[in-house]
């Protein structure tokens, strides 16, 4: 199974009701769990939290880890967001968010020596590179979908990222 079609598994897992997707294939092992697997559990988010990376493989833990953490990380994140006056959550009303197609880990340039792909105040065009996310020892040339000028950088390089997080805020009119 190739990377491009786990991202289209993904997101037709997505859209169904599914909890818990597995599939074996030879060596290859991949397990999918949604919000609803959460839910469905007893037990308390933190104890998910050790336990999943535990009963898979090391080397599919990243692929598959995050997507079943994904709601007990995105609390955290959206209290100090809820927090924020309201003025200002209109005015990020105008900007589309560039988000991640992938699980992994995010890098602003191609390498540590080299200059960040875009930064806050630069006009980007659709297809223009933006940054790279790294899953499973691949660097991914992440591409714009919109066009306009960056107004936010919304991680630090080399943090986690998850399926469909935003990555940047762009002003479509700059």
């Amino acid at each position: 199974m190739n990377f491009k079609e786990i991202q289209d598994l993904i997101k037709l897992i997505n859209k169904t009701n599914l909890s818990e997707f597995k599939m074996k294939d030879g060596e290859f092992e991949l397990t999918i769990r949604t919000d609803e697997y959460h839910k469905m559990r007893a037990t308390p988010p933190a104890q998910q939290v050790i336990s999943v990376p535990a009963t898979m493989p090391p080397a599919y833990a990243p692929a598959a880890a995050p997507v079943a953490d994904a709601a007990p990380a995105s609390v955290p994140a959206a209290t100090p967001v809820e927090a924020e006056p309201a003025p200002a959550a209109k005015e990020n009303e105008n900007y589309i968010p560039v988000k991640s197609p992938i699980v992994g880990t995010f890098y602003r340039s191609p390498s540590p020596e080299k200059p960040n792909y875009v930064k806050v105040g630069d006009t980007i065009a659709v297809g223009d590179v933006v940054c790279i996310v790294e899953a499973m020892k691949l660097f991914n040339e992440i591409e714009s979908e919109v066009s306009g000028k960056i107004v936010q950088i919304l991680l630090e390089d080399s943090s986690p990222v998850e399926y469909d997080q935003p990555l940047f805020l762009v002003d479509p009119n700059g």
